[in-house]
């Protein structure tokens, strides 16, 4: 058989998350049209007859402003780091930039085949999707340049074939059954923290986290209790909502989709607490699981 990890790279929004569940046909990362959704290295695994690929999407690596996007941006360069294959994925609408170069220069440097994917290509013309892969091509080495489109998984298939040929491992990492090795506390941290993104606006997504205080499971039904940090008193407030009808919409939204996961009645209940700029303290963001390394 073949096997090996592929580190999904890029910048904010290019697409990861949603190219990790496209691969797998199941939701295993957090989506939303917003930038820095994900926060954490989060592994998929596909098993096919005779190979097994793990998949590992990271944070979309940025300019820093806070000591959590300082452990985002550590986190996505520890996962490339030792990986098989990397993958850079792009927005086709914006293709390569020049800030593209600081990144891709630290990624070269760690000396492993790295495909260039150019992501969207349902959103492009050809030409400007043809000047996208020339450009890639004369200005960079990457080992395969690929157009896909995550969303309509365009060219996946090809993706997969062309991957297995650079893969040179022979042992299977996880069982065949396997898909996804988050814990339930961590898939249902993310889903409540998604449901916070689709339903607040501004900076209020970005200075928000998620823990779980307790989660107990019957055959019938699942009950949590998670608290949401937020950065201040307004923030607060926002979270909450008039006649805490924003607090009740983020409840529900999670609520519903936990329980379609987990195929059992959900009781969730969600507790919000100020802590301010929670972002830049590292005791705080350790205790939320986010370790950052001196």
């Amino acid at each position: 058989m073949k096997s090996g990890f592929v580190t999904i790279a890029g910048k904010p929004n290019a697409g990861k998350s949603t190219l990790l569940n496209s691969l797998l046909d199941r939701k295993i990362a957090i989506t939303a049209p917003k930038a820095q959704t994900t926060r954490n290295a989060i592994l998929g695994i596909m098993n096919g007859d005779d190979y097994q690929i793990v998949f590992v999407d990271t944070p979309g690596i940025h300019d820093p402003s806070t000591h959590l996007g300082s452990y985002m941006n550590k986190e996505a360069y520890n996962q490339a780091f030792g990986a098989d294959i990397i993958y850079y994925l792009v927005d086709g609408n914006s293709g390569l930039r020049d800030d593209d170069r600081e990144i891709l220069d630290k990624l070269f440097s760690y000396e492993v085949p790295i495909f260039l994917l150019v992501n969207k290509i349902d959103e492009i013309s050809n030409d400007k999707l043809i000047q996208r892969l020339a450009y890639g091509e004369n200005n960079y080495d990457f080992a395969e340049i690929i157009p896909i489109s995550a969303k309509t998984k365009d060219n996946l298939h090809d993706l997969i074939n062309t991957t297995l040929n650079y893969l040179t491992d022979s042992v299977a990492y996880y069982p065949s059954d396997t898909v996804s090795v988050n814990s339930d506390q961590f898939m249902i941290s993310e889903i409540i923290r998604e449901k916070i993104i689709m339903n607040t606006e501004k900076e209020i997504p970005h200075l928000t986290a998620v823990s779980i205080d307790t989660l107990k499971q019957t055959e019938k039904r699942i009950k949590i209790e998670a608290t949401i940090t937020v950065n201040k008193n307004s923030h607060k407030g926002i979270i909450i909502g008039k006649g805490g009808s924003m607090l009740k919409r983020i409840n529900d939204a999670a609520s519903s989709e936990i329980a379609k996961i987990y195929g059992k009645k959900c009781f969730l209940s969600l507790y919000v607490r100020v802590d301010e700029d929670w972002l830049n303290k590292d005791k705080k963001l350790f205790e939320l699981g986010y370790f950052i390394e001196k």
